[in-house]
């Protein structure tokens, strides 16, 4: 008779598990980063916004640009 209440070996573990051990590694690994270098945080942050907010105004601008060729 197996006793269902043991804790899985670290090779039992699921899918999810292990995903959640890699997600909690790299948030950790970033909030230290930042720390150590806040003003290249900032910049990265700032090129990241920039590049959405590129990425956002483009395609506003293809999506007008089939509008107007539909009317």
């Amino acid at each position: 008779m197996t006793d269902d209440t043991t804790p899985a070996k670290p090779e039992e573990k699921s899918f999810f598990e292990r995903a959640q051990d890699a997600i909690e590694s790299a948030v950790e690994s970033t909030v230290e980063a930042v720390k150590e270098h806040p003003a290249a945080a900032a910049a990265i942050a700032a090129g990241a916004t920039a590049a959405v907010a590129g990425a956002a105004f483009g395609i506003s601008k293809l999506l007008d640009d089939d509008d107007d060729k539909k009317a």
